[in-house]
């Protein structure tokens, strides 16, 4: 499994040659760090965001992945977002993040 460097570093590559969130990210780990996203800029500083997701590294590989549906993911607890409507604006975007990272 990809560590927290690896990932920022994929992060980083997707959000440069992407057409970037307009919002700020911030994925929180839970406990294992985390990854900023502010336009091309990605960082492991735990800074405020529009958006925090939290969710267990692995979870967030299985989303990348197309192995865990994200709103499965919510119901179910795995994965928590500190406002529901920012997420329903950035999904399609932080979806192909992720998606890239992985």
């Amino acid at each position: 499994m990809a560590t927290l460097e690896e990932l920022t570093d994929r992060i980083r590559r997707a959000a440069a040659a992407g057409d970037g969130l307009g919002r700020t990210v911030k994925l929180d780990l839970k406990g294992e760090g985390v990854i900023h996203v502010d336009g091309a800029a990605v960082t492991n500083d735990d800074r405020p965001a529009d958006l925090t997701v939290s969710v267990s590294r692995s979870d967030l590989v299985k989303l990348g992945k197309g192995e865990l549906d994200p709103m499965r993911a919510v119901m179910t607890g795995r994965l928590k977002l500190s406002d529901m409507g920012v997420a329903m604006g950035l999904m399609p975007q932080v979806k192909a993040l992720f998606e890239k990272a992985v």
